[in-house]
Order: structure tokens, then sequence, then C-alpha cells
């Protein structure tokens, strides 16, 4: 039986249709720039650098007690305790993150272009919004880059027990736009989360955003279709019909 063309389009946020990656490369700067001024040090990037690699490697539980906020505070104290300089304390560690916070929440933004591409496919696909993440910290980009409009539903992984790669969410998704796995499409940044969820959930196909035109390494998840940014879209999507 010849299959039907796709009805549905999942999407990523996060350096899929907003550079999150750019923006918090600008704040860790104004970060540097405020360590410079209060510390006289030389070594400034590099307390950038660790609070970085925290960041990266965070595991955050909401249930021990301790919100999403304090423990990056905690992560820029860490970075600082561990730099060279003497201990300033918690004051210029609360000072650098929400410097970092406020920085990068402001320079994220839909480009024009993200922001027709969005509303020319709402005309035909129902469109869904599935970030992972904490519950605040999406909540809080999704309200900056207000974009909630342009979708049918938008799923915060944080907000569910499972989040991406995992096939509930999925399913999940699914039934909020009463559709099948096979209606669909996954478009995102991440083989790990985005790529494999849509594979593991059944998704007709799956479209790895690869900006950096990294190589696929052995034992990965292989995306049907690999593009350069998510304008590139429409091509994948004429090849689906």
């Amino acid at each position: 039986m010849e299959k039907k063309g796709i009805s549905a389009i999942l999407f990523d946020l996060d350096n899929t249709l907003v550079d999150t990656a750019g923006a918090g490369q600008l704040a860790l700067q104004k970060v540097c720039e405020l360590l410079r001024s209060k510390l006289k040090a030389p070594n400034t990037s590099n307390i950038c650098k660790r609070f970085a690699e925290k960041l990266y490697e965070e595991k955050f539980d909401p249930s021990a007690g301790m919100t999403i906020d304090d423990l990056r505070i905690n992560h820029w104290h860490e970075a600082l305790q561990e730099s060279e300089s003497p201990d300033p304390g918690r004051t210029l560690a609360s000072d650098c993150y929400y410097t970092w916070k406020t920085t990068r929440l402001q320079a994220l933004a839909l480009s024009a272009e993200v922001l027709a591409l969005l509303q020319e496919l709402k005309r035909s696909y129902k469109l869904l919004l599935l970030t992972n993440g904490d519950v605040q910290t999406q909540r809080e980009k999704l309200e900056v880059v207000s974009c909630e409009g342009l979708f049918s539903a938008v799923v915060v992984g944080g907000e569910h027990p499972e989040q991406k790669p995992a096939v509930s969410i999925f399913i999940h998704c699914f039934k909020l736009l009463g559709v099948k796995p096979i209606d669909c499409i996954m478009v995102g940044d991440s083989l790990d989360t985005d790529i494999q969820g849509g594979f593991d959930a059944g998704v007709r196909a799956t479209v790895w955003i690869n900006k950096s035109t990294h190589t696929l390494s052995e034992n990965r998840v292989t995306p049907d279709y690999t593009i350069t940014s998510v304008l590139d879209l429409p091509g994948v999507l004429a090849k689906l019909k």
C-alpha cells in the first residue's frame, strides 16, 4: 500500500529553531567582562569555561529541593573556587549567574526566516514543539521567543515522567495531535534525543540538523535526512510527498 503524505512535524527547540548555543556564548562573554571588572584577574575565561563544562554535565533533580537557579549559582561558585583567585563568595557567583541567564534569554529569538517557515508550514501540517529540559528554564525560553502560537501543542520534557528519547513522550505527542507515528517526522539537532527518539517511536522520517557538518560515528542512529539548517526542511518535505 502506498504511504500517504505526512501530516505532522515535531520540532526540537534549542539549536534547531533558535540558536541557544550562540546565545550561550554571548552570555559567557558578558560574564567574562563582569569578572574582569570584579576580579582584575587574567583567568576569567577559564572560569567561564569551567561553568560551561558543569552546565553540559548538569543533572537536575527537581525533587531534591533545589531550584535550577540555585544549582546554576552553585556551578558558578564552584567554577570560581576552582580558579586561582581567592573565593569571592556566593554574591559574585549569583551576579555571574543572573548576568549569564539574562543575557542568554535576551539573545534568544526566532529569526525572521525561521518564523516565516513555521508560518508557512502551519498552513499544511500540524506542528508540535518537543523540547527537553527542566520546566523553568524551557518555559522562560518559550516566553521570550513567543512562539507557542505557531504550534498545535508544546511539550516540555521536564513536565513529564520521561524526556526524549523515551518513546512515552513521543506517544504523548502523537495523542495530542491525533496522529499516528507514520504520519510524523521528527526534526532536531541531537542524534541521541531527537533522532534516536523519533526512530524508536516509529516516525515516518527523522531529520537531523547538523550545522557543523559532523560525520556520524559508529553505533549511532542514522537519520533519514541530514540538513545544515531548518530552513532546508522544505526540500525534505518535497521528497516525502
